[in-house]
């Protein structure tokens, strides 16, 4: 009887002790992002279209709503008004053929657009009609519809737009509206004859969004496309078009319509190697003008999460003319301002190797943005330890001034100062890190796994002295407390 006592404590023990232990609640998990789009739960790819409509944003997203491994692709949808407070809606597509197939008409991810001269007479009073575009696996080119704001979706009737051929590999139909010869035009990633050497990007035509007509091809691009028209330094008189592929890689050029005719070497939008897919926001009103991004950070896993992929935070692009050439420049949408809770500043802070301590040590944090202005001086290199531990030194981001580059998680990006200066801009949440450096000339996105309670930052220079002419560190608020 006395064996039996001594269990029924022990156990008794074991469960007011497991029962003790909070919780994480949907939103608040060990790796969950508190700024950045993720959906509830299940598998989340490339963004599928982004489009703004009467005040608000909707973003749309390839989607397993099985489980947290890509297949059985639908496509998403949420919506927003700000770029940063998300609400998640019932799938917008749905397979179209195939309960339970995992491949055959599946729906992969293209764009979305508003027919705003109501081309396929569908608008319903004053409210514009949304459309998507996307692949169906196997099944060609397809089209979508929304008359309510995307509350509800409808499949186009006539689909597939653009037939599927088993000797061509086509995909991912990025659509846009072309003022100048006021047509929609389409382009779609393509393998001709299933040709490695001829995959590129097509382009297409329309005068009624149903039918489209053969253009032009170019080759030597893979992936998802994207293009948009930029002015470069925001004159009129100086325009010219990016055509970006999957992985964020861009070429500048000129597009009359019907063929991109390029005028760059191929050049790099994110250093990142999980930056994938991004797509620019359509419809943006004229009162705003700028041209606004989202891309997917992918992971292989995402450990123990509920959720499985990661938006990363909306980013706005321009074309400036600099002494070495034409660039893109990405950074963060002027949202993220609508997210500083605590802020740090410090100005004209001269640091020497050995002497002090860390300046920013006060500062602890899952969730920041760190911008600041740093004057190289003699230093030979500068850097911060990101998400640090008593046990774990955390992530470097480390600025090479012999060698004029600049490093983080195994990522080495070409990077000249500006005036013997280096601009950074660094958003980081509980499972990644973006930086934006020298006002976003060069970009890096990634994943950044860290333990729980590692939230301590360090600023440090080598070789010389650094002057750190501003800088300011904000902890941000989370979103999902107004969410949950």
């Amino acid at each position: 009887m006395k064996k039996i006592r001594i269990v029924f404590v022990m156990v008794a023990g074991v469960f007011l002790l497991s029962a003790s232990r909070p919780t994480k609640g949907p939103y608040d998990e060990k790796y969950r992002p508190q700024y950045h789009f993720t959906v509830k739960q299940h598998y989340m790819g490339m963004p599928a279209g982004m489009v703004y409509l009467d005040g608000e944003y909707h973003l749309f997203y390839q989607y397993n709503p099985d489980t947290t491994a890509e297949g059985f692709s639908h496509l998403g949808h949420a919506s927003g008004k700000d770029l940063v407070h998300w609400e998640e809606h019932p799938a917008a597509i749905v397979p179209d053929n195939t309960p339970g197939d995992s491949g055959f008409c599946t729906a992969l991810p293209g764009s979305a657009i508003v027919d705003h001269r109501n081309l396929l007479g569908l608008q319903t009073g004053d409210t514009k009609t949304m459309v998507l575009f996307y692949t169906g696996k196997g099944c060609g080119q397809r089209m979508a519809y929304s008359t309510d704001k995307g509350k509800t979706w409808q499949k186009y009737a006539g689909n597939p737009v653009i037939p599927y051929d088993e000797t061509d590999e086509a995909s991912y139909p990025k659509v846009f509206w072309h003022e100048q010869t006021e047509a929609w035009v389409m382009v779609l990633y393509r393998k001709p004859e299933l040709d490695e050497r001829k995959q590129g990007f097509s382009f297409y035509t329309s005068t009624n969004l149903t039918q489209w007509k053969y253009q032009s091809h170019i080759a030597g691009f893979n992936g998802k496309p994207d293009i948009a028209e930029l002015r470069v330094n925001n004159r009129p008189d100086d325009v010219r078009w990016i055509l970006m592929e999957g992985n964020g890689d861009y070429v500048i050029g000129s597009f009359d319509g019907t063929a991109f005719k390029p005028e760059s070497i191929r050049l790099k939008s994110d250093y990142g190697k999980k930056f994938t897919g991004p797509v620019n926001c359509g419809n943006i009103p004229a009162s705003d003008g700028r041209t606004l991004q989202v891309a997917l950070v992918k992971n292989e896993e995402w450990p123990g999460m509920p959720f499985h992929g990661q938006m990363t935070f909306p980013s706005e692009l321009s074309l400036k003319k600099t002494t070495t050439g034409t660039f893109l420049f990405r950074t963060a949408a002027k949202e993220i301002e609508k997210l500083p809770d605590k802020q740090y500043r410090w100005k004209d802070e001269k640091l020497i190797p050995g002497i002090g301590q860390n300046l920013i040590k006060k500062v602890k944090g899952d969730r920041l943005r760190i911008t600041g202005r740093f004057d190289l001086k003699n230093c030979d290199s500068f850097g911060f330890m990101l998400r640090a531990g008593k046990k774990n030194p955390g992530t470097e981001l480390v600025y090479n001034v012999k060698r004029n580059t600049l490093s983080l998680m195994g990522m080495t990006i070409p990077l000249e100062p500006v005036d013997n200066k280096i601009y950074l801009d660094i958003l980081i949440d509980r499972a990644s890190v973006e930086v934006f450096a020298n006002n976003g000339r060069s970009a890096i996105s990634g994943i950044l796994f860290a333990e729980e309670n590692h939230d301590d930052y360090l600023l440090y220079n080598t070789g010389g002295e650094l002057q750190v002419e501003e800088l300011e560190i904000s902890t941000l608020r989370s979103i999902r407390e107004e969410t949950e």
